[in-house]
């Protein structure tokens, strides 16, 4: 089968089976008396979290991608790291009238009793990646951003062909839209990189001159910087430079840059 089959097939979502049960999940959620409702569920491998307000995953070195209060970046290459566990995901939801106002995602840790929450206890991956993906679509604000940041941990799942969809889709709200495709770019840029090793040999002056010159493109008019930043992305040897301008092409919200990730992740 050839990349453009198993795109189609991986673009066929979750599987009919976890549909059924996320429908069953969000039916469970929306029936929950007003309050929070818990879950958890296996994260992936290489995710790792102190169970409050740090997640790092995709770490290369001592260097991590994280979010810490909410923020993301990369971590720096420091002398401190908090204590984590590699999971699982833990999952709150703010429900008033069935609906979901708010969420939070955890890694790591344990439950503090909460008198009044509802327990749902532990679901498969799968089912709380199909559920968070469609929260997401009907959802705008920090809940569809949450909600797809939250599904993208889950163990076992290949999100990225329905977060292209929601990206694409007209009737998605806008912020929601725009984390779509971050997270589409996240996994783009680890298919871009895959196989090449950092240039040991590289002038570290002289990587950050060309990291600067990639972020300068990104402020040119998107007619003259995107192909360039697209250009780079595909042919550039340092993988970190690849990083970067995948990075910014995910800031651009260019149909091009969609089509750029779509085909490193599609291509064999």
């Amino acid at each position: 089968m050839n990349a453009r089959a198993l795109f189609t097939a991986a673009a066929l979502g979750l599987g009919a089976a976890a549909t059924a049960q996320a429908q069953a999940l969000a039916a469970r959620v929306a029936a929950a008396p007003d309050g929070d409702v818990r879950l958890t569920y296996s994260s992936r491998p290489d995710v790792a979290g102190n169970g409050r307000n740090l997640i790092q995953w995709n770490c290369r070195g001592r260097n991590c991608r994280q979010q810490v209060d909410g923020d993301f970046s990369d971590g720096g290459d420091d002398d401190w790291r908090s204590s984590c566990d590699t999971g699982p995901a833990r999952l709150t939801l703010r429900v008033r009238g069935g609906r979901v106002t708010a969420l939070h995602v955890v890694v790591g840790g344990v439950w503090h009793p909460r008198p009044g929450a509802t327990e749902l206890g532990r679901v498969a991956a799968p089912e709380a990646a199909r559920y968070l993906l469609a929260l997401a679509k009907q959802s705008g604000g920090d809940v569809g951003g949450q909600a797809i940041f939250a599904a993208t941990l889950a163990d076992s799942v290949t999100t990225w062909p329905d977060l292209l969809r929601l990206a694409r889709d007209a009737d998605v709200a806008g912020s929601t839209r725009r984390s779509a495709v971050f997270w589409v770019s996240q996994a783009a840029e680890e298919a871009a990189t895959r196989g090449l090793d950092s240039l040991v040999s590289e002038d570290s002056l002289d990587r950050e001159v060309r990291e600067q010159a990639v972020f300068a493109l990104s402020q040119r008019p998107q007619d003259e910087g995107v192909p360039a930043l697209i250009h780079i992305a595909k042919t550039h040897n340092d993988p970190e430079i690849r990083r970067r301008a995948i990075f910014w092409l995910g800031q651009s919200n260019d149909p091009r840059a969609l089509a750029l990730f779509e085909d490193l992740l599609t291509k064999p």
